[in-house]
């Protein structure tokens, strides 16, 4: 007897290996979003500090090296904005695959430039490029994610991310060696190389079902479930239930079918073809993330977000050769081994940071992170200020040294790895994109100020950045205290059904509060 026909949607998979479900493997695949992200962060703090580059582009000042290193981030905090409006057009994949195009071209005039102004060309166009897609990423994975399953898919990115930062720490240790400006160039190269690779990828990527449905596509959606393992009797029905509810109260919603949506096919993605659509689209999305019912959604993931840039994680992960020579480990190369080995630690904690995700509290892993951080840049602090810390001799600069990794170690088992998760999943189906798009806005606009100014503030002020910092996260995890509710272990829907009705109670638990709006 002949074996029956699989269904033809099934034929078409790139991914045909094992009997992992689809929603895994494209959620693997997706994640890599974090290992370019993470390259450009390990790579530009070395090459910046490589002579050849100094000779070739020249950073002779901590204001012009600040504005260099900073300059993906304003460009990301901007494009940002309309990656939701993007991502709801055509469809996740195509938006990231579109992002990584951009930032892998900018990449390549990285690696090309022979002045300084072409080299910050090039930082602008990658932050356009991670602008469109790091925010869709994890949007993707949680729509496709069963709720058992969502911290750690959605946390993987964080941990890409570390691999990438690991990554671009030791290519550029490898090619510091070399005696000419390909010392600094082929780090870049190399990046803009994966990054079209990563691009290619996506392009056989499936669609979010959830996005199959918020544009009417509903058929297509129960398919694309069954193709992903999910069961329908499960996540897949509750997902389609929701949408359907959710577009009954507003049917006038653009979502229902953008303006040039195609009305069944799945492989030809719906494309924005005027301009007055696209601004449509996109003031229309801003407007819907702000509505009463769903504002205080959008205000949390932004400020969640927001304040996360604030504990100065970025100025330790982009100036690390600095800050340890600041500390006592005077030469290039020595400092260019302990960023790496910095790296390492990240990759290290990041791993099982990662699989443990869903274990324990998303509450507390943030309070608890906001305390071991903020106790760590006080006792850094404390040591300048009193002038204990010297760099050829003492016991301190090795307390220092060794209080950076802890730093380091605390925010990636706690803050790094609820960020990428937690705004995303507070938001309903038809603000999802838009909302965490707002809120990486919100961290890249915050994380491009600190990137820019830390040299200047460094080079004024051994103490003074750390006493910021610390200030600033302790309050930060005291207001998240009272605002932040949990969501560990709960559909998208059941978190979009009663987000509104709940909130944290002093003691982790829950409690009601009065007209169904708030947190």
């Amino acid at each position: 007897m002949a074996a029956p026909l699989r269904p033809q949607f099934e034929e078409r998979s790139f991914f045909k290996f094992h009997k992992t479900p689809l929603y895994l493997k494209a959620s693997i695949v997706m994640s890599f979003g974090g290992l370019f992200n993470g390259l450009d962060t390990g790579i530009i703090g070395p090459v910046t500090d490589i002579d050849f580059f100094k000779q070739d582009i020249a950073t002779t000042s901590a204001i012009l090296h600040g504005l260099i290193v900073s300059s993906v981030l304003l460009p990301s905090a901007i494009i940002s904005i309309f990656a939701g409006s993007l991502a709801d057009a055509v469809g996740r994949p195509r938006a990231v695959t579109i992002g990584y195009c951009i930032s892998s071209l900018g990449a390549a005039i990285e690696a090309g430039s022979v002045h300084v102004a072409m080299f910050i060309v090039g930082r602008i166009i990658i932050g356009i490029g991670i602008g469109l897609y790091l925010s869709t990423v994890v949007v993707y994975i949680c729509e496709l994610a069963p709720p058992a399953k969502r911290g750690v898919l959605s946390t993987m990115v964080q941990l890409f991310a570390a691999i990438g930062i690991l990554t671009g720490y030791f290519i550029s240790y490898g090619t510091v060696y070399i005696s000419s400006s390909l010392s600094w160039r082929l780090p870049l190269a190399i990046q803009s190389f994966i990054g079209f690779l990563f691009a290619g990828a996506c392009v056989f990527l499936p669609q979010s079902p959830r996005w199959l449905t918020l544009c009417g596509r509903h058929d297509e959606s129960r398919l694309l479930w069954v193709r992903l393992g999910v069961s329908l009797d499960g996540e897949g029905a509750e997902v389609n239930d929701e949408v359907n509810s959710d577009h009954r109260k507003d049917p006038e919603s653009k979502l229902d079918r953008p303006p040039s949506v195609p009305p069944v096919v799945v492989e030809q993605p719906p494309e924005l073809t005027q301009f007055e659509d696209s601004t449509t689209l996109l003031s229309h999305s801003i407007i819907r993330a702000f509505r009463k019912d769903v504002r205080s959604r959008t205000a949390l993931a932004i400020y969640y977000l927001g304040m996360q840039q604030l504990c100065g994680i970025d100025s330790v992960l982009y100036y690390a050769p600095i800050i340890f020579r600041q500390a006592g480990i005077t030469s290039q190369k020595a400092s260019f081994i302990a960023s790496g080995v910095t790296a390492i630690v990240i990759v290290a904690v990041t791993i099982p940071a990662t699989l443990k995700a869903d274990s324990w509290s998303r509450r507390m892993q943030t309070i608890l992170g906001g305390c071991l951080i903020s106790g760590c840049l006080f006792l850094i602090g404390i040591l300048y200020a009193c002038g204990a810390v010297h760099h050829h001799s003492g016991a301190a600069r090795w307390v220092v040294i060794v209080t950076i990794y802890v730093y380091v170690i605390s925010f990636c088992i706690t803050w790094g790895i609820n960020y990428k998760s937690y705004p995303s999943e507070i938001q309903p189906p038809a603000t999802r994109a838009t909302a965490t798009s707002l809120a990486q806005s919100a961290n890249w606009g915050v994380n491009f100020f600190i990137v820019l100014v830390v040299p200047v503030f460094f080079a004024s002020s051994d103490s003074g950045p750390y006493f910021l910092f610390g200030g600033i996260t302790i309050l930060n995890t005291a207001i998240l205290f009272f605002i932040m509710p949990e969501t560990r272990g709960r559909t998208l829907e059941d978190i979009h059904a009663d987000f509104s009705h709940i909130i944290p109670h002093a003691r982790f638990g829950r409690r009601r509060i009065d007209n169904g709006h708030g947190i």
